[in-house]
């Protein structure tokens, strides 16, 4: 076994050469490392930044993959997470409990969106990364379903160009080709309902007015399939994945009504958007409504540690409730309710009061839009659009991929992602779409520096 100090003395290229000997990366065709795509080794990171083992700086845009709330290391989360590693760092929570995950339940039902008339989120189960989440919240739709004597219910809406994780369950509500034509064989077949993406409004059409008449196309389906439908499930907001697409809250309001009216659960995805990121602690707040299954997961521990939660109501729980095994939700993870994630997660969310984080995001977003707007005018820019701190800017480049919502597809893509990577910022693309998500931290010469690298990259990697 090698030794601390036998890493700290690797340079990045010996770094890159045995990392590559050993390790798969995610989300990645390997062949295209180190020549194609750059392999950065960090050593550390603090705040908004990440540093490589070469010294050299890179600006977080992207939050680590959307799980980075507050900045890298930040104090008052390791040190819950110290402390808690002193006491329990895990015991098995088939028949346990301990207090960060009790604690923790009770913190997410306090703050999760209500809707008035409707029975509050009121239970809480644990998993441990976004994809299981929402295997936990299909499977209790359908199982829920089954348990009342409504066996027929079997089927799940999805929205066209979504995106919701990778195990299979979660691979099947997704509608990107290139990640589900492998294993279309294996997946789900559920309804795709068309997008309420405001991008695809037809001339003069208003992102209100898409909203609803998507709606009416997600109605017809309900109608057309009664009494099939376990659960329509949705990313409020923003189809993060699938390319930052964004809709109107209407469309939510009126998702809402068609799942009420035809039996049917609404699933919440709001593994990316949650805990802040679009201007409320939830999106669905924007519409003033409360689902059936709210997934979490992603900023849940302020990107310490993986967690995700499952936040469902009594009249979904007392539907297992039995005294048969069978009726049941015997689903685990050995990793259920980790103390130390919990810590993390319950320290993430004292942060939001402590530092008024909501208020100060929204001041970033409006600094980020200032920052933005000069680049609509590029002639390769078709659109910049925001909803809170997610910024993205839509290129006019072609992909060359199966789909829009693939990372850095494309030569275009690939160029802007190097480009960035060159002048220290890990500005990722789904396909032509380049995108802001930074941590909460980022500030004033950050955002300048972010702003000033998006334009050159636009200039020089995605214009021919």
């Amino acid at each position: 076994m090698d030794s601390p100090t036998d890493f700290s003395r690797l340079d990045a290229a010996a770094w890159r050469e045995r990392d590559l000997a050993s390790v798969w990366h995610p989300c990645t065709q390997m062949k295209e490392h180190p020549g194609t795509l750059p392999l950065v080794p960090v050593r550390r990171a603090r705040g908004a930044w990440l540093e490589g083992v070469d010294g050299k700086r890179y600006l977080d845009a992207v939050s680590s993959w959307w799980t980075n709330l507050f900045g890298h290391a930040e104090p008052r989360i390791a040190a819950a997470i110290a402390r808690q590693a002193g006491e329990l760092e895990h015991v098995i929570y088939a028949g346990f409990s301990h207090e960060p995950g009790l604690r923790l339940a009770e913190a997410l039902l306090a703050v999760a969106p209500r809707q008035a008339g409707r029975a509050p989120l009121a239970k809480v189960f644990y998993a441990d990364n976004g994809s299981a989440a929402i295997e936990v919240a299909l499977k209790m739709s359908f199982h829920s379903h089954l348990n009342r004597g409504d066996g027929r219910r079997t089927r799940f809406v999805a929205l066209t160009g979504s995106y919701h994780g990778e195990t299979l369950g979660a691979l099947s509500m997704g509608d990107i080709p290139l990640y589900r034509r492998v294993y279309a064989p294996l997946l789900l077949q559920p309804l795709f309902a068309p997008s309420p993406d405001a991008f695809e409004a037809a001339p003069g059409e208003s992102a209100e007015a898409c909203a609803l008449r998507r709606a009416d196309a997600l109605q017809a389906i309900f109608e057309a399939h009664p009494g099939e439908i376990s659960a329509l499930i949705l990313e409020p907001l923003v189809q993060c994945a699938g390319g930052m697409r964004m809709h109107h809250p209407a469309y939510l309001r009126r998702a809402r009504e068609i799942c009420d009216a035809h039996g049917a659960h609404l699933i919440a995805d709001e593994i990316a958007v949650g805990f802040g990121r679009t201007g409320t602690l939830f999106a669905c707040e924007q519409a003033g409504i409360a689902p059936d299954f709210l997934c979490l997961s992603k900023g849940l521990t302020g990107g310490f540690m993986p967690l995700s939660a499952v936040l469902t109501t009594d009249h979904v729980y007392e539907a297992f409730l039995d005294d048969s095994r069978e009726r049941a939700f015997l689903h685990s993870h050995s990793y259920s309710g980790n103390p130390l994630a919990c810590a993390a997660a319950l320290a993430s969310l004292a942060i939001f009061d402590e530092d008024n984080v909501l208020a100060r995001n929204r001041r970033t977003a409006a600094r980020m839009a200032e920052l933005a707007a000069p680049l609509a005018a590029h002639p390769r820019v078709a659109q910049v659009r925001q909803t809170g701190m997610i910024l993205a800017i839509e290129t006019r480049a072609a992909s060359g991929e199966d789909g829009t919502a693939v990372e850095i597809a494309g030569r275009a893509g690939l160029r802007a992602y190097r480009h960035a990577i060159e002048r220290g910022v890990v500005l990722r693309p789904l396909g032509d779409v380049l995108y802001w998500m930074p941590p909460y931290c980022v500030g004033e010469e950050e955002l300048l520096h972010l702003a000033a690298v998006t334009a050159s990259a636009i200039e020089e990697a995605i214009t021919p």
